[in-house]
């Protein structure tokens, strides 16, 4: 009980605001991290207070013209140091480097492409991969590491996230303590409040007695707008994190243009934990939110410092008709727009009605004496703590939401979700993001993304990481992006015992369908491992790969695919993918149009129209193949073979294909190498010394008739010679020497010699 009274007494000194402000984590200076009152009074009146003041309303009122607008076209440069963000040619590197950061303009830039073709006769053999940016740069959290930064720069965002971590891990406690507390303290806390800490104020927005949501004019009441500042020319400055609790939710409803205050380690945010966050405009009047630095009253283009960023964790998100630009900074959860889940369950308040809270209320009454604990505040306990109203019960954190026709622009993580269900992601538009477009991050299943285009991301346009399952991406379009435009990962989380002790199990049933990937800086779509993952009715233009399955994929399905002009393999199977089938694609314009290493699968019906230059194949199998069958495709172009199997390992089943549209341009030593094999060498010395022995055989023959001349074929024959016939007489009984007859009738010779007459009669017959 002592122990309970005591965290009571902690929290409630927490909200009441026995702390400090939040303290600078880049900058020496305390004051310039504040988050206090303005100087100036809002337009809503009220006497601000004369020893505080707020960095982020210090600043002149904007003009209309600088407002946020959708185009990402802005060039300004801030008066800070340059933006820690990647160049869209940078390659990620796992170690940071101490040079000076470079500046990144929001407007996307083309990727260069490389100049000067591969060499044909080594262009099927892929160089090293990089090692893709989640395993070789990004920790579990994500965070944001891609890009050249000074070891300086990178430590500073990263203490700003641990810092954002503990903010709203003390935020929730503290709420919850006094929430479980009851009584009149509860109740009293069911209105807007700010708690301070070491890490900041935080403007909490506990659930409400009824379902009336918060609105911008509850925030701005805060105080007489101390938090939330209403600006002449009608837009909002927030210069306070806002916290909504669970039961809670905040709406922002268009037309509304709110700019969210970012100066150097201290910035604002909106995070729900537990609670729902509904952003709503319309097509003519969209809400506008844009990060803001009061000192040059522009979007803060910088995140070496930290940024502006909304969050939701667990609860509900929604979005439509939004114009969001300029927000996040260095991990996924506070990368400018993140919906987050928790990997396991936590406590949540249920909010009961009025006859259910009076009834809770004669039950415990009656329960007064029973051992039903009540004195702890963990997730074990449901009890609650005294006869207050609220209830703490176990539920399952998982997000949702719904992010549709809005446009995000030179954000951190375009969309960052983890630990979500069911999400939807419809017909946005993600430009210029830092890192990634579109990150699907663990957890995340049964979602949707269609209709949404993602246009020159530092990383890759699409990504869905590991755990991921059953996402389901059609109509989207990839372009101009520094890595892939789509990366589907269905590896497990480990390869064996591990400290968290994760799972073996792969992930997959994911697909991406009827959706665009254009020019991107490295592969058009890339499979990571997993299961049952497939690619339909796509279009692959550029790039240096179009398709590839690798890391162990089982039975990936790539189907009814269109793919032009890679600078290498059209679609690419390597590295122990199995079971692959590939069917009815259509690939033009590249140096090899299916490449397998390693791998195998089935390769049916696809139409390949290769370069017309040589030294190189229409499909090409290397290495362990086994069980892979090639059939019924059709072939076009010039090389040394239309089908190359020479170099395979195992059985490979290739039949039915339609090569006579195929240039051989092999010389020809090389034709001469195709088919001196050693069988091939025994079977022609076979062959050779028959040939030679009858052309021998013939000659000594011609060589006889010619030296003897033509004779009559019977002149060497002899007549035969007629002698006379023997008659041989049967001896009689009584004649010594004569034969006796035996038992049958039969004469026996003598040994005696008999008499013998001779007679001669025609035909030499006696």
């Amino acid at each position: 009980m002592t122990k309970g009274i005591r965290l009571l007494l902690a929290a409630v000194a927490l909200a009441l605001g026995a702390g400090t402000a939040l303290a600078a984590v880049t900058a020496p200076s305390a004051a310039s991290a504040s988050l206090v009152d303005p100087t100036t009074a809002p337009e809503s009146g009220g006497d601000p207070s004369p020893t505080e003041s707020n960095p982020f309303m210090d600043d002149p009122t904007p003009t209309e013209s600088e407002s946020p607008k959708e185009e990402p076209t802005s060039t300004a440069t801030p008066t800070r140091k340059p933006t820690a963000t990647p160049k869209a040619s940078a390659k990620p590197s796992a170690t940071p480097k101490p040079s000076a950061t470079p500046k990144r303009s929001a407007t996307p830039k083309a990727r260069p492409t490389p100049t000067g073709g591969p060499d044909p006769e080594t262009s099927e053999v892929p160089d090293a991969d990089p090692v893709p940016l989640e395993d070789a740069v990004m920790a579990d959290d994500e965070t944001l590491k891609a890009g050249v930064m000074s070891a300086v720069d990178a430590e500073a965002q990263a203490l700003l996230v641990d810092v954002e971590d503990q903010r709203i891990v003390q935020v929730r406690a503290a709420l919850t303590a006094l929430m479980q507390a009851g009584g009149v303290a509860a109740a009293q806390r069911k209105r807007p409040q700010v708690f301070v800490s070491a890490h900041g104020r935080t403007l909490v927005l506990p659930a409400r007695s009824t379902s009336a949501p918060y609105t911008v004019k509850d925030l701005a009441a805060v105080e007489n707008g101390r938090y939330l500042r209403k600006l002449k020319d009608g837009s909002y400055l927030l210069g306070v994190h806002v916290y909504v609790a669970d039961g809670a939710t905040l709406e922002l409803r268009g037309p509304l243009t709110l700019r969210m205050g970012s100066l150097p380690g201290s910035f604002s945010s909106i995070i729900a934990f537990g609670g729902d966050i509904k952003i709503k405009g319309t097509a003519k009047q969209p809400v506008q939110i844009t990060s803001w630095d009061v000192r040059t009253r522009k979007s803060d283009l910088t995140t070496t410092d930290g940024r502006a960023y909304i969050r939701a964790v667990g609860g509900n998100f929604e979005m439509e008709y939004a114009r969001v630009s300029h927000l996040g900074f260095w991990s996924g959860r506070t990368g400018g727009i993140a919906l987050t889940g928790t990997e396991r369950p936590a406590s949540v308040y249920r909010h009961r009605t009025k006859e259910q809270r009076h009834r809770d209320k004669r039950e415990r009454l009656a329960d007064v004496g029973t051992d039903r604990g009540g004195n702890n505040f963990g997730d074990v306990e449901t009890s609650p703590i005294g006869p207050g109203t609220a209830t703490h019960v176990l539920a399952d954190e998982l997000v949702s939401g719904s992010i549709q026709n809005s446009v995000i622009t030179g954000a951190a993580y375009g969309l960052f979700v983890s630990g979500s269900n069911q999400t939807r992601i419809i017909g946005n538009r993600i430009v210029g993001s830092l890192v990634h477009g579109v990150f699907m991050h663990r957890f995340a299943k049964n979602a949707v993304i269609d209709g949404t285009k993602v246009i020159g991301s530092g990383g890759d346009g699409f990504v869905l990481s590991r755990a991921t399952e059953k996402v389901r991406i059609t109509r989207c379009v990839a372009e101009r992006n520094g890595r892939n435009g789509f990366t589907l990962n269905g590896r497990a989380l480990a390869q064996g015992p591990s400290a968290s002790g994760e799972s073996l199990a792969v992930y997959g049933d994911s697909s991406v369908n009827d959706s665009v990937a254009r020019d991107n800086g490295r592969y058009g779509i890339e499979v990571l491992g997993g299961t049952r993952l497939a690619v339909h009715t796509s279009e692959v233009v550029g790039g240096d790969m179009g398709i590839v399955v690798r890391g162990g994929a089982s039975g990936v399905q790539i189907s009814g695919n269109r793919l032009a002009n890679q600078r290498r393999q059209a679609i690419a199977l390597r590295d122990g993918a199995t079971g692959a089938h590939v069917a009815g694609n259509t690939i033009t314009g590249t140096l090899t149009g299916i490449y397998l290493r390693g791998s195998n699968g089935r390769i049916v019906g696809n139409q390949i129209t290769t370069l017309p230059k040589p030294n190189a194949h229409g499909i090409t199998v290397i290495g362990a193949a086994g069980d892979t069958e090639i059939t019924r495709n059709t072939v076009v172009g010039a090389g040394t073979s239309a089908i190359s199997v020479a170099r395979a390992d195992g059985k490979v089943n290739k039949h039915n294909n339609d090569e006579e549209r195929w240039r051989d341009t092999s010389s020809f030593w090389v034709k001469a190498r195709r088919y001196v094999k050693p069988m091939n060498l025994i079977w022609a010395g076979v062959i050779l010394l028959v040939i030679v022995s009858a052309l021998r055989s013939r000659a000594a023959v011609e060589r006889q008739r010619s030296r003897n001349g033509i004779h009559n074929p019977y002149d060497l024959q002899r007549a035969m010679e007629q002698r006379p016939v023997m008659e041989l007489r049967p001896a009689t009984a009584h004649e010594p020497g004569r034969a006796a007859r035996d038992q049958n009738g039969w004469h026996r010779q003598s040994s005696l010699p008999a008499h013998v007459v001779p007679t001669s009669t025609a035909g030499g017959r006696a």
